[in-house]
């Protein structure tokens, strides 16, 4: 009988990151307590760009984003935002989405299910993912249960399991 795999990726689904992106700044224009106070969310490139005329309403911003992000589906993990930087009389904040899975972290990931998984799994490092192979299924289902139950400090996905 064949192996059977899946591959674990850290990918996000950018249209989603775009609406998400779009309900926060259709909310921070419509709301009283940003009236008047420059509060503005967009893409800068590859990068989104926050700001607001006082720390603490930048962080606003970015608190409304981030929610609208989990409402979407969206990993907190994903995101990388910056502290918030004074720029004239201006505050902003600069936040990028991860996608992949670093050597780093795909090498850490690999020596988990080594040590902690069941004893036929061999994982092995693909490029910016991860696969997982094993004769049993129920061996692969429980690696993914095992990696679920840890706190790695990036966002993972399971796919193509056959």
């Amino acid at each position: 009988m064949a192996d059977s795999s899946f591959d674990i990726v850290s990918k996000v689904e950018r249209q989603e990151v775009d609406n998400a992106l779009n309900q926060a700044a259709k909310e921070i224009s419509q709301r009283y307590d940003f009236k008047g106070v420059g509060a503005s969310i967009a893409w800068s490139g590859e990068k989104i760009e926050m700001r607001a005329n006082a720390e603490e309403r930048v962080k606003a911003v970015l608190d409304i984003f981030e929610t609208k992000l989990v409402k979407r589906g969206i990993s907190l993990k994903a995101l990388d935002a910056g502290e918030p930087q004074a720029s004239g009389k201006e505050y902003r904040i600069s936040a990028s989405i991860e996608e992949g899975i670093s050597q780093e972290n795909a090498k850490k990931v690999a020596k988990i299910i080594r040590d902690e998984g069941p004893k036929g799994v061999k994982a092995q490092v693909q490029g910016d993912e991860l696969r997982v192979s094993s004769k049993s299924r129920d061996d692969l289902q429980a690696v993914q249960q095992l990696l679920k139950g840890k706190d790695l400090d990036f966002a993972l996905q399971f796919v193509n399991y056959r």
